[in-house]
């Protein structure tokens, strides 16, 4: 361990990179609901299978970055870009769920060439900074947006597209529809609170808390158990059936279809192809920025940045971390789950002592363990975990702090980049928004040449997207 990890190099301890691991594990392991309980919305998708895809892809892609890159971070489908699979590729787009995970495959290969070549400081630095600082406030707004959705807070309403769901008991709610909602207030509260007080897995036990609430709320409901675990299995192996069957590659036998979306009126071949090419980029962007940013504040918050020849902070094997992460996607990909990236909650296990990789093996084998449990889990209610996405999109949306509002030429891309990926339910769109806006703005204030070449194809593609797609 000493040699592979050198852990006396980063003044650390086996001991406590087991408890780094750990406390790692005990942040993000609630992705292993969310993000089944996302996909299970799509038709014929099974919560079983992701939810086994969602653990493996997470072992896999935790393993390589401490293995490769020897840091203690881990990594597991990404928030915000599961949502962007499921309601934009999907339900917006029309793609089916084995054509989303060829964008997703696509995306990976994309990030691995990017990496290998070094070409990825070009597309990093072709996203304008008014633009790339918004991505993250965008997909928090769209997450937490999805989650009062799922919590049926926020329902729909004919006249202004959306409302809030009644909490009237003398109209026309009823306690059975009130209760839940209640639930998700709770357990957002709950979040906040633990998070407040530094308790480790402050998301997870909240989910657990929440779900206990739910079904001790049950009992005051007439008939809420009635046909309760009927039909379901409590055998672990049944998830790995469905996995094999309904979502292990699946991206190679039926992702190359495209019959379904080109069955529908005004979808084209020249449209397939200008809509391929923006997502599987969104798709790309997104990772690589969500990735690069994980990397580095996690980093300097344990104080593992190094100095480069110029002097410069960066993070250890930088390229071999980037890597990792792409090579994860693509591994995502062939198991059936959306883009595998580093998770922001790696933090808390740098925080906890995590120097080396050795946290992330820990990380990765607790995900192991739980890829058994899928029977319990399944019993978790999306009232519960979609607090989660609630409390995620509250994280997320720190960023607009960076934003200088005052400058009208960093203030409107920022915007629209932002709230454009709610209000249209995707995230390419607010991008796409907000590049056009920025390339505007120096166009008629006379300072085209600040525009990067590759800012300028970037956004020829997503303005092609529009008039040939829609």
């Amino acid at each position: 361990m000493e040699k592979m990890f050198k852990l006396s190099q980063r003044g650390t301890t086996v001991r406590t990179e087991v408890v780094a691991g750990i406390t790692t594990f005990m942040a993000m392991a609630y992705i292993l609901m969310v993000n089944p309980g996302m996909f299970s919305d799509l038709p014929g998708v099974s919560y079983n299978a992701i939810y086994v895809a969602t653990a493996i892809s997470a072992v896999i892609g935790t393993l390589l970055i401490g293995l490769m890159a020897n840091l203690p971070l881990a990594q597991a489908s990404g928030m915000g870009l599961n949502a962007f699979f499921v309601y934009t590729v999907c339900f917006g787009l029309g793609f089916t769920y084995s054509n989303a995970l060829l964008f997703v495959l696509a995306d990976g290969l994309i990030f691995v060439l990017l990496t290998a070549s070094g070409l990825r400081k070009l597309i990093f630095d072709a996203i304008p900074a008014a633009v790339k600082v918004a991505i993250p406030a965008g997909i928090g707004l769209f997450i937490a947006f999805l989650g009062f959705q799922d919590a049926g807070i926020v329902a729909k309403d004919p006249a202004t597209g959306v409302t809030l769901a009644s909490f009237n008991l003398l109209g026309s709610a009823t306690w059975a529809s009130i209760m839940p909602m209640l639930v998700t207030v709770a357990t957002v509260i709950c979040i906040a609170v633990l998070s407040k007080k530094n308790v480790k897995g402050a998301i997870l036990i909240s989910i657990l808390g929440g779900a206990v609430v739910y079904f001790a709320l049950g009992f005051t409901i007439p008939d809420f158990y009635k046909g309760f675990l009927e039909g379901s299995s409590m055998n672990p192996l049944k998830a790995f059936k469905d996995f094999a069957n309904g979502a292990f590659g699946k991206v190679f036998t039926e992702g190359f279809d495209f019959s379904a979306y080109l069955a529908v009126k005004g979808h084209t071949k020249s449209g397939l192809i200008i809509t391929f090419i923006t997502t599987a980029l969104a798709f790309c962007m997104v990772d690589m920025f969500d990735t690069m940013g994980t990397l580095y504040g996690a980093c300097r918050g344990g104080g593992l940045l190094i100095k480069n020849a110029k002097g410069e902070e960066e993070v250890p094997n930088m390229n071999k971390a980037m890597l990792s992460d792409a090579i994860a996607t693509c591994v995502g990909a062939a198991c059936g789950t959306s883009t595998v990236t580093t998770f922001v909650e790696s933090s808390s296990g740098v925080a906890a002592g995590g120097r080396t990789g050795l946290a992330s093996v820990v990380t990765a084998g607790l995900f192991l363990v739980a890829m058994f449990l899928s029977p319990i889990v399944s019993l978790i209610p999306s009232c519960a975990y979609a607090a989660a996405l609630i409390y995620v999109g509250i994280l997320m949306i720190g960023c607009v702090k960076d934003i200088e509002w005052a400058d009208p030429a960093i203030a409107l891309p920022a915007f629209l980049t932002m709230t454009m990926m709610p209000f249209t339910y995707n995230i390419s769109y607010g991008i796409a928004f907000g590049l056009i806006a920025y390339i505007a703005i120096k166009l008629f204030t006379g300072k085209v040449k600040e525009i990067n070449v590759g800012t300028w194809v970037i956004a020829l593609l997503f303005t092609a997207m529009f008039f040939l797609t829609h």
